[in-house]
């Protein structure tokens, strides 16, 4: 609708986890650093986990792009257990036959494959999309599987990837070997007010427009109102550009900006600060020192806590968000990119295109690692 008015060749700000569009921040190179570490040096258990909308499943995409002709990938999106028992997903993630079969028979038919093709020089890797879901039952199955895992070399690889809530169930006490065999992990948060600048402008230029069409005002409302969140900030743009065309404005400023987070508040649909002197509470550090473009929303963002999404007074409570993972030292290897990959997932799924998941896009700054081991910090 707008792309021809402000120069585009595509739609910038899709909800679509589309690799073509991510933006490796600081956060998101460590991120990706890790997942290849990981591969390259066969660790069991990588684990990435973030808050909603930071980018996790973008990362996985780009993973999948660069991996190379000798790793056969499993991809499992929907781990709710309507679509049926562990281990007959992981069948039909590999596109083996899982029907008719007894629950031995499923893991015999696994290990089988599994067998079959290290024997052949290739690396199988299962990867388990919100993970967040999996129940405690069902993360100790694949504890289990992992003993299929033999001297020094790793038959399967498994890489989960979930919200806050899977680092929480990866830190009771019951999983505490499971904890143990996590090799690879790291934690992503919301974007800092200057990596969403470099976001939204990297969007821009990739879709053949001009960075500038937010101005500094525009985008600091966006934080304000966002947090940082990738895929709310990719909402309000996308809205705020419809407002644009319709205005035939070229650039998007303060003034359109606030229009645009009123109504989207207003909607109901969407829940984001709306700027203005009814906002309590002490703004965040980056917001108190950016350019005077309204109050703040209220509550620290980004570090340790969740964006204060919602029109609150003065008197009414903030909730705390959940426990963020501790800062732990950051590794610098990484793995070498190679050409596409032979994917396996269930009939219908085509993982080399961008796919409408639960799990949003985005990227991310000053992640934390998650620290395996008992109890909550």
């Amino acid at each position: 609708m707008y792309e021809n008015f402000y120069g585009l060749a595509e739609k910038p700000f899709s909800l679509l986890p589309d690799p073509d569009f991510l933006y490796l921040g600081e956060q998101h190179s460590m991120a990706l650093a890790m997942l290849q570490y990981g591969l390259m040096n066969q660790a069991g258990f990588t684990v990435i986990t973030g808050e909603i909308g930071c980018g996790k499943t973008t990362l996985i995409r780009q993973l999948l792009n660069e991996m190379d002709q000798d790793t056969v990938v499993g991809l499992i999106s929907n781990t709710h257990r309507a679509f049926g028992g562990l281990l007959e997903q992981i069948l039909l993630a590999f596109r083996l036959e899982a029907q008719g079969m007894s629950k031995a028979g499923h893991y015999q038919r696994l290990v089988t494959f599994l067998v079959d093709n290290y024997a052949a020089g290739q690396h199988t890797v299962l990867i388990v999309d919100e993970s967040q879901n999996l129940d405690v039952e069902t993360l100790e199955e694949l504890r289990l599987l992992s003993n299929v895992n033999a001297d020094k070399d790793q038959i399967l690889q498994l890489i989960l990837v979930g919200q806050p809530e899977l680092w929480d169930k990866l830190n009771r006490p019951d999983l505490v070997q499971f904890a143990q065999r996590i090799s690879v992990d790291y934690f992503l948060e919301p974007l800092s007010r200057e990596e969403l600048t470099g976001y939204i402008q990297h969007r821009l230029l990739v879709a053949g427009g001009s960075p500038d069409v937010f101005s500094p005002e525009a985008i600091t409302l966006i934080f304000q109102a966002t947090g940082g969140v990738p895929r709310l900030a990719n909402t309000l743009c996308d809205t705020a550009m419809v407002y644009g065309y319709a205005r035939q404005s070229r650039c998007i400023d303060r003034a359109l900006m606030e229009e645009v987070i009123r109504d989207k508040s207003r909607s109901g649909l969407f829940r984001c600060g709306i700027p203005g002197p009814q906002r309590g509470g002490a703004a965040p550090r980056e917001a108190r020192e950016a350019p005077d473009v309204g109050e703040p929303s209220s509550g620290p963002v980004g570090q340790g806590r969740r964006a204060d999404m919602s029109p609150l007074s003065a008197s009414e409570p903030r909730a705390d968000s959940v426990t963020r993972p501790p800062q732990a030292s950051q590794r610098e290897e990484t793995a070498p990119r190679g050409s596409k990959l032979r994917v396996h997932a269930p009939d219908g799924a085509d993982v080399n295109r961008p796919q409408q998941t639960d799990a949003p896009p985005g990227e991310g700054a000053h992640g934390r690692r998650f620290r395996a081991g008992p109890g909550k910090v």
